[in-house]
């Protein structure tokens, strides 16, 4: 087919390695015939080749030697098999590959939190189950300890985290979160199932996609949650995010 926006995607690793030397040796057309692009993605079936791509095609300056590809594409590898998917959150992508990094200092790191529900009988659908979290993070060596409400764990979650940091990075108030999808990962486990999170998220003028995978939602959420805001805040000089 010549429609659709996977019309010239690649995943396999070896198809990357031919495209990337002959153009059409995977391609039955040119895309721009047909007002598409060819696209690269990692995934499970990526080869050193897709992660050079990719790394080139979102412009980190990083040397990619093939010591170091390995050594990346088996951390994409492990993070795939237990739920991770980076084909469409090349946010998370590209903080695993700055994380691989030797000299890569992240904005804050997770100390420990603290999820409460508190699930009452309800008279009326309308009242709310109360969800109070509480967070501690490092923030350039100072460790800061918040607390706040939320009508979801995934929600307090935010504001604690928002509140944290907001101190030192004020400009995260022009962060938004605007949507959340959780998608079942090994169908038949039931609730013991791994579920996988995406978030996108803003600053107004660009969005970017997050992935957390876990048996615990709540985990999920916050690897995707936190991922979001280290990216908002890796991009927040960066007028071409």
């Amino acid at each position: 087919p010549f429609v659709g926006d996977s019309a010239f995607t690649h995943k396999g690793g070896i198809h990357v390695q031919a495209v990337s030397k002959v153009e059409n040796s995977y391609q039955h057309i040119t895309p721009g015939m047909v007002g598409n692009d060819k696209t690269i993605v990692v995934s499970e079936l990526a080869g050193r080749s897709n992660l050079r791509y990719k790394i080139e095609e979102l412009g980190l300056e990083i040397k990619t030697d093939n010591e170091y590809l390995k050594e990346l594409l088996e951390s994409v590898k492990e993070q795939e098999s237990i739920g991770f998917q980076f084909e469409g959150a090349d946010a998370s992508f590209e903080l695993l590959v700055r994380r691989a990094q030797s000299n890569y200092v992240p904005a804050f790191k997770l100390v420990d939190f603290t999820a409460l529900v508190e699930a009452r009988g309800r008279e009326s659908l309308h009242d709310q189950i109360k969800a109070q979290v509480m967070l501690k993070v490092n923030v350039g060596g100072e460790i800061m300890l918040t607390a706040s409400d939320g009508k979801g764990p995934v929600n307090a979650l935010d504001n604690a985290l928002r509140k944290a940091l907001l101190g030192f990075y004020p400009i995260l108030s022009s962060l938004t979160l605007v949507d959340y999808k959780v998608r079942v990962v090994d169908l038949g486990k039931g609730t013991e199932a791994i579920v996988r999170v995406f978030i996108d998220s803003t600053d107004g003028e660009h969005m970017w996609t997050t992935v957390g995978a876990s048996t615990n939602i709540i985990e999920a959420s916050w690897m995707a949650l936190a991922d979001s805001y280290e990216y908002g805040l890796l991009h927040r000089n960066d007028t071409a995010m």
